[in-house]
């Protein structure tokens, strides 16, 4: 009898999960330094925002208030490459920032089943990857339990919460008066389709039967029903436990739902040309475990602003309390209770308070059920994610815990990286202060105020076609931060309804060089990011940004242009070889055909 394989790794961090948030959190840490290893239990990235689920990724609301960092990147990249909201060509996006990004391991189709500990620290993890029949053993520094129900937690002995608070625990007047084990419960999503000719719908058997508007209080809108979010249960089961259970439930509900829009409904004759896309097969959740860190964050945070000296990132979503019974109770599906936008999350609440080497990011965070209803959103996860990556990074770098990592250092760092921090400036460097800064245009001055996205009450872009640095003497570049106008209040969401068609902000640089005395140093005709770092390396008393497109404006909005002595460039994609390439680097013998079919040279070998 054959045994199963088994494979020992080593990294410096290692994070569970493979949605939004773990995604952020492992290319982040990826890219500041640390060997870093990504395991998730899907043959494909995102989560909830995956191919399988098709979530729509939220967040903070309000204009500029979008997250941006790892996430605007992966989105504009999907907006350039992806206009017509293809979910293949999506899965093609995130496989590409994980598999082709340095520094980064990837464990597919893996799940986490056991933790190897060593006190009150993580030695290691156990995976079981189902294709390979292989287990994978995976040491780290540091973990990051990215996996939303905080399958660490369940494993390591990290402390944990399920359910509503009491409202007299934290004084939170959204909660009940005593706690319970409630949820919010998983959905199973539809996408539809507008044809030109009519389309009937035959449903299963199996289906439950739907057949008068008083079977969807508050809740159906026919085809204007977007993604059907609100075909939900679980929540006054187990999430986890109960998730095949649920899963079957959905099913049963969903295509009864699609019978009563296109058979029973009042306005069925506004279906008649709609058609079913795609249905799920693998519920979104919304709650389950959520870590203890050393600061649990509330309603009454969320209220205040979260004005926390560690923010690392910030919320903006309303608290969005879905009722835990779902679909199954007849009033509003969802309460939505006023919430800031935006307002600062703490650091403190994205590590364990009893778990020496673990951090954690998405819906599983250190909060109280009320303010999971605002944090849960993916991209508010996201940026999550990335604050937690690149702390992990920097606690390999300081050699200390998640709790000492050094705050001013992370905060610096994530606002370097394009994640905004409210109320924080970021700083510049000194090549920035001391040249004499010119150009054409309006508001040249705001490319030096350490504000990288407008306010509501004021502008922070420079408006123009050329701008340029003088030196008294030549200075040493290593390079140049460029920050584009990549128009935040567009969501850059995949379609919940098709046909789709987005395009490339307007606002957005497509084409530019950069010049110094001696001539053009870097050219770029074909840019569809709002971060770029331009590596130079080169010595110069003047460096000159000239624009010369847009994606569709007439001139070019620009938050900065800050010439730097360190540059930590982003990776590209590398060009794929052509297939010839492939096939000449395989031994010839590897490639020789079979004896007999080598003998019989005048037989086709793709004939009967």
């Amino acid at each position: 009898m054959q045994n199963l394989n088994s494979a020992q790794h080593e990294f410096d961090v290692c994070i569970v999960g493979g949605g939004m948030a773990g995604m952020c959190a492992a290319i982040a840490a990826a890219r500041h330094g640390a060997k870093t290893a990504i395991v998730h239990d899907r043959p494909v990235f995102g989560g909830n925002a995956s191919s399988e689920v098709r979530m729509w990724i939220c967040g903070a609301h309000g204009p500029h208030n979008k997250e941006t960092g790892i996430l605007e990147e992966i989105q504009l990249e999907n907006q350039y490459r992806n206009p017509t909201g293809n979910y293949s060509i999506w899965d093609s996006v995130l496989y590409g920032k994980i598999f082709f990004q340095p520094n980064l391991t990837t464990f597919l189709n893996c799940s986490c089943t056991e933790a190897e500990m060593d006190g009150t620290k993580i030695v290691a993890i156990k995976a079981w990857q189902s294709p390979s029949q292989t287990w994978h053993t995976i040491h780290a520094k540091y973990f990051i339990d990215c996996s939303g129900d905080s399958i660490l937690a369940a494993t390591t002995g990290a402390e944990f919460r399920v359910g509503r608070e009491a409202a007299s625990e934290f004084n939170e007047d959204i909660e009940p008066a005593q706690a319970d084990r409630k949820t919010m419960g998983n959905s199973l999503l539809i996408q539809i389709r507008e044809t030109a000719t009519p389309q009937p719908y035959i449903p299963p058997a199996w289906a439950y039967k739907f057949t008068s508007p008083n079977d969807f209080p508050y809740r159906l809108h026919g085809v204007d029903g977007h993604n059907f979010w609100w075909i939900e249960v679980g929540g006054l089961q187990d999430t986890i436990g109960d998730a095949e259970t649920i899963r079957d439930e959905l099913m049963r509900i969903t295509y009864g739902v699609w019978d009563y829009i296109k058979n029973h409904a009042p306005e069925r004759a506004k279906a008649e040309n709609w058609a079913i896309e795609w249905i799920g097969a693998v519920p979104g959740k919304r709650e389950n475990r959520r870590f203890i860190g050393d600061h649990t964050l509330t309603q009454n945070d969320i209220r205040a602003g979260g004005a926390f000296s560690d923010m690392v990132g910030y919320g903006g979503w309303t608290m969005d309390d879905h009722h835990p019974a779902g679909i199954y109770y007849p009033g509003k599906p969802t309460i939505f209770h006023p919430a800031p936008s935006p307002y600062g999350i703490p650091y403190r609440s994205l590590y364990s308070r009893n778990i020496a080497n673990l951090l954690f990011a998405g819906r599983n965070i250190s909060v109280t059920h009320a303010a999971l209803s605002s944090t849960r959103v993916m991209g508010t996860c996201s940026i999550l994610g990335q604050a937690v990556g690149t702390a992990a990074a920097l606690c390999l770098k300081h050699r200390c815990s998640p709790r000492t990592v050094p705050l001013v250092e992370l905060q610096q760092t994530l606002l370097d990286d394009d994640c905004w921090l409210p109320g924080v400036t970021r700083p510049l460097s000194d090549l920035a202060h001391t040249g004499k800064l010119t150009g054409d245009g309006q508001d040249l001055p705001l490319l030096l105020d350490g504000m990288d996205r407008d306010r509501p009450d004021r502008k922070h872009a420079w408006s123009g076609r050329h701008a340029e640095y003088h030196w008294n003497s030549p200075q040493k570049l290593a390079g140049v931060r460029l920050v584009f106008d990549s128009n935040l209040q567009l969501h850059k969401r995949m379609p919940c309804t098709f046909p789709h068609k987005t395009t490339m902000p307007g606002t957005l640089v497509k084409s530019y060089r950069l010049e110094t005395e001696t001539g053009t140093v870097f050219r770029e005709t074909n840019n569809h990011q709002r971060l770029v770092r331009v590596p130079l390396r080169s010595t110069a008393k003047t460096l000159r940004l000239v624009i010369e497109e847009t994606w569709g404006q007439t001139d070019a909005r620009v938050f900065s242009f800050e010439p730097v002595t360190a540059l930590n460039p982003l990776p590209r994609y590398p060009d794929g070889p052509h297939f010839s390439e492939v096939c000449a680097k395989i031994a010839r013998a590897d490639l020789a055909p079979p004896a007999a079919e080598a003998a019989d040279t005048k037989r086709s070998r793709f004939s009967a």
